[in-house]
């Protein structure tokens, strides 16, 4: 990812040295108290374990996972050369608010639209994250509030780069920034070709500014406006999951700490150092303070960590690194996605595609009965490691039932009867109005 680039380079910040997210120099404000290392949450009891008394003959049931699902594994930029490959589902891509207004209340969208169409073209959907500040660019603050009276930016380097942070004292900024999301929900929230939200300030949306002028209230913003801003995101996004940084962890940045009833947002995070080589450190903390059961209500996703040109080289290698395998750490936050740009030219097709199917749900019909002209039951299990964050449902005949899978948390299963003509050579679906053309949501079976 372009954006590390520059952390490679700058020795002088021995970012690398410093931890691996949020307030990294030694001296950093708190982070939160967190329990000892726990297990991960034990798997719930079935949802509903009982055969139906009128179930019918068993019908032998063969299939198998032919590839990554859809909303789930490794992401690819939208301009990386290798965003065709087999196994791409999502794609990856900055926006910036400048882009999509530059007049007060004027709101021209088509930077997104054309994003979200070339994205759906080729079979996949968009995890996109809006920004303001990046190392070495001016900011992405819509031109009519810089000149806003009394509105100041504040220029600096960040990452030895010459940057631009916002005024976050500036009312209207917080006005727009609200209107915006507000705006952008109702035009996207439903769009099957968007599939994740991700959003935070700071550098590169991160919830940090580790490197560079961090005044909160100023070039951050205040802990009262994020208090306003964030239960409205829970309010407009109703089917979209949204996300942001583990570094809003850190009591420096976000109002968690002092305002615990925003724990109960349906809000997801994502991990933008994952693997990192200190991660069972400050990383680790990060997802016990936002809650170990938090997958079950928001979507957890990430980012290969770029502290060293090691980290991005082994990140996915079978024996593991830094004393951890990718596959155990996904299950243990229950990750459905990461960007990983640089694993096609760090790692084989295939172990790329052994990696991603190991993120996100994984269905398995365990068993399927027919009771000829009136009915299916379809015994399924998710066999993942984190729920599908959209409405799907098992069909049979074309008729869904009324079970709604994305309630069906890992480890858990149910049987789902369906009132159809089926008949011994029918055979159960799974149905789900997100997806754009080209996906289709697999199943594996071996029923005999």
């Amino acid at each position: 990812m372009n954006k590390y680039l520059s952390i490679l380079c700058a020795c002088a910040l021995a970012i690398a040295s410093c931890g691996c997210q949020g307030d990294k120099v030694p001296g950093s404000t708190d982070t939160p108290d967190t329990p000892d290392d726990p297990e991960t949450p034990a798997q719930q009891e079935p949802v509903n374990p009982n055969k139906p008394d009128d179930a019918g003959d068993r019908v032998p049931l063969s299939a198998s996972l032919t590839g990554v699902q859809p909303m789930t594994g490794i992401v690819l930029w939208n301009t990386s050369g290798s965003k065709t490959k087999s196994y791409v589902q999502l794609e990856y891509s900055y926006m910036l608010y400048n882009d999509v207004c530059k007049e007060k209340d004027v709101f021209d969208w088509g930077a997104m639209d054309r994003l979200l169409e070339g994205v759906a073209s080729r079979g996949h959907q968009a995890v996109v994250r809006f920004r303001y500040t990046y190392p070495g660019y001016s900011c992405a603050v819509p031109d009519y509030i810089k000149k806003w009276p009394g509105y100041e930016a504040t220029n600096a380097k960040s990452e030895g780069r010459n940057t631009e942070f916002p005024d976050w004292r500036c009312e209207e900024l917080q006005r727009f920034h609200k209107e915006f999301h507000r705006r952008f929900a109702e035009r996207y929230d439903k769009d099957p070709r968007l599939a994740f939200v991700e959003i935070g300030f700071g550098l590169w949306a991160e919830y940090h500014i580790y490197d560079g002028p961090c005044v909160i209230g100023k070039t951050f913003p205040s802990h009262e406006f994020q208090s306003e801003f964030l239960p409205l995101m829970d309010q407009w996004f109703k089917d979209t999951p949204w996300l942001f940084s583990i570094d809003a962890s850190d009591s420096k940045y976000a109002p968690f700490h002092k305002n615990k009833e925003l724990l109960n947002l349906n809000f997801g995070n994502f991990d933008d150092s994952f693997m990192c080589s200190d991660w069972d450190g400050y990383n680790w903390s990060g997802w016990q303070f936002f809650g170990l059961e938090r997958y079950k209500k928001g979507v957890a996703g990430g980012e290969f960590s770029y502290y060293t040109d090691s980290d991005q080289k082994h990140a996915l290698d079978k024996e593991g690194m830094h004393g951890r395998k990718f596959e155990d750490l996904v299950a243990k936050v229950h990750m459905t996605f990461i960007i990983g740009n640089d694993q096609p030219g760090k790692q084989t097709d295939a172990r790329i595609t052994e990696a991603a199917m190991s993120m996100g749900y994984r269905f398995e019909i365990r068993d399927f009965c027919v009771n000829p002209g009136k009915s299916a039951s379809v015994l399924i299990a998710n066999v993942g490691v984190a729920p599908i964050y959209r409405d799907a449902w098992v069909a049979v005949e074309g008729v869904r039932g009324s079970f709604n899978l994305r309630g069906l948390m890992p480890g858990e299963s149910t049987w789902v009867q369906i009132e159809c003509n089926a008949s011994s050579s029918s055979k159960p679906a799974i149905e789900c109005d997100h997806l754009v053309k080209g996906q289709k949501i697999e199943y594996q079976a071996s029923v005999k």
